[in-house]
């Protein structure tokens, strides 16, 4: 039922409603040039077919049993995450606005042995982000806005709760100044530091998660380390290597990044360097 509803949602937002098409092609050909309009437009047309099923997996997810999470959303290597648990560290897990994010959200505390925290921006509406917020963390995720997280941080830290911080860092940063500015998609993008930041902080180890769709609503998850000792490499290194893999990432499969989002809307300061990509 929910495929027909995304159908049906599908030919509404695209056809009918043109949900932020101009915002969505514009970033397809900023991103592809190289790519003819003819396949940019497959990859558009893929991508509102996309969102419209994150649309009825978000619904679904408010109110979903764990195992039937679990069964759509399954971790492949979830010993790679449990290991330092069991060393009794904590970790950040780094990922994006790729496929499903919601279920990772709300299954974290229960898919690995660490307690699980979300880390991300408040939603503007604060009624509607109470209510989210509740649904989320009703398995025992904890859900963290930015603005607080370095006193979630720091209380875990000070009574050695081994703690998953999951952070989604490819969305725009409020401040062009506090940002990493580098090549991305071919365009100058500021990314996000606070991930390293942390890390390096408290010297948590860091990895990237990648998520693929194996089917319509259904994806696997695979941990990958990005750095075992943040104190032991140069800084903006961690950054450099989840920004690499989020490009490999999205470039196998471009339809699922959320591309309607206007990710390219900074300009750089002419006193912001844009840094290379080193990630050795």
């Amino acid at each position: 039922m929910s495929s027909i509803l995304s159908d049906i949602l599908f030919v509404i937002a695209y056809h009918v409603v043109r949900y932020r098409r101009g915002v969505t092609s514009a970033n397809l050909a900023k991103a592809y040039p190289q790519l003819s309009a003819e396949r940019r437009k497959e990859i558009e047309r893929a991508y509102y077919h996309h969102i419209c099923d994150l649309l009825m997996e978000g619904i679904y997810n408010l109110y979903a049993r764990p195992q039937s999470i679990m069964k759509r959303y399954r971790f492949v290597n979830r010993e790679v995450v449990n290991r330092y648990y069991e060393s009794g560290q904590s970790v950040v897990l780094m990922s994006a606005h790729y496929n499903n994010w919601e279920y990772m959200i709300t299954s974290l505390n229960y898919q690995v042995m660490h307690h699980g925290v979300g880390v991300g921006k408040p939603l503007q509406d604060k009624s509607v982000a109470s209510y989210i917020t509740r649904r989320r963390g009703r398995y025992g995720t904890e859900i963290v806005d930015q603005h607080n997280v370095r006193q979630t941080m720091d209380y875990y830290h000070q009574h050695k709760v081994p703690v998953a911080y999951m952070m989604l860092s490819d969305q725009s940063p409020n401040d062009v100044h506090k940002s990493f500015w580098t090549m991305f998609m071919n365009q100058e993008t500021p990314f996000l530091y606070g991930a390293e930041y942390f890390a390096r902080k408290y010297n948590m180890p860091v990895l990237y998660y990648e998520v693929t769709k194996v089917q319509r609503g259904r994806y696997e998850v695979r941990f990958t380390p990005l750095c075992e000792r943040p104190d032991e490499v140069p800084q903006y290194t961690i950054t450099s290597r989840y920004i690499a893999m989020l490009k490999q990432t999205i470039n196998k499969k471009p339809e699922y990044w959320l591309w309607s989002h206007r990710r390219w809307k900074r300009t750089r300061p002419a006193d912001m360097e844009l840094k290379p990509l080193t990630v050795e």
